[in-house]
């Protein structure tokens, strides 16, 4: 294919050399919990904690903001058509929120949970340091140290998950654009291996609540990172 036969492409885009159409993926974080403000670890081993009033008003400006994608926002991908979620309480929430204001049904895929942090389930970085003194800080570094307990997860192994994840929301075909609502380790791991690199970075990475963080899918895995934001309102700066 010659240049004068490729669709030109947006200022800042990534470079491709070919036409292919990608499946672009929204991931939206759940808004906040009364876990986000306690900083607890809280991921798959249990279904909630659900929303908070500052959550629901963040997921609210979230819906607002994925609603313009495909738009007047990011005019070169489709409007969504598929929202999907992990199946956890705050998740839920936010993603009937969001699936509620694109007028579409909200789907459920366990690919796209919060890591599973075993025994350290509820428990903050003190404690958890605590009671398993230096394993805490090598988990989020190397990415490769699971966590005590019955079923935990390395983020390694969120990679590995969510990347399958990924991988059958590609397999759908582009172009299209799919909403993503999910937990703040997983949508690392999602940009962390759409980026081809390492796990041990992957904690480099802020993701706010009700955030959005957009990928664009290829079947050469040479996968494009077009935004990470927040809604302009409605978000806690609290941490």
């Amino acid at each position: 294919m010659t240049e004068g036969d490729r669709p030109p492409r947006p200022s800042g885009a990534g470079v491709r050399f070919d036409a292919e159409a990608p499946v672009t993926v929204v991931l939206v974080r759940h808004g906040q919990t009364e876990m986000t403000l306690t900083h607890g670890y809280s991921g798959s081993g249990e279904p909630g904690p659900p929303l908070d009033e500052a959550g629901r008003a963040q997921a609210r400006d979230a819906a607002a903001l994925v609603e313009r994608i495909g738009s007047d926002l990011w005019g070169d991908v489709e409007y969504p058509s598929l929202v999907v979620a992990s199946p956890l309480v705050r998740t839920q929430q936010t993603g009937q929120i969001v699936a509620g204001r694109l007028g579409l049904e909200l789907e459920t895929d366990a690919a796209f949970q919060e890591a599973n942090f075993g025994d350290w389930q509820g428990l903050t970085a003190s404690q958890i340091e605590a009671r398993w003194p230096g394993m805490l800080e090598p988990w989020h570094t190397t990415g490769r140290v699971r966590p005590p307990g019955r079923g935990a997860e390395s983020v390694a192994d969120v990679g590995a998950r969510v990347r399958a994840g990924l991988d059958g929301l590609q397999a759908l075909g582009g172009p299209r654009t799919v909403v993503v609502v999910s937990h703040a380790v997983a949508i690392r791991a999602a940009i962390g291996v759409c980026m081809g690199a390492q796990p041990g970075s992957w904690s480099q990475l802020r993701v706010a609540p009700a955030s959005a963080s957009i990928v664009r899918l290829y079947t050469d895995r040479r996968d494009e990172i077009a935004v990470v934001g927040v809604p302009a309102a409605g978000w806690s700066a609290r941490p």
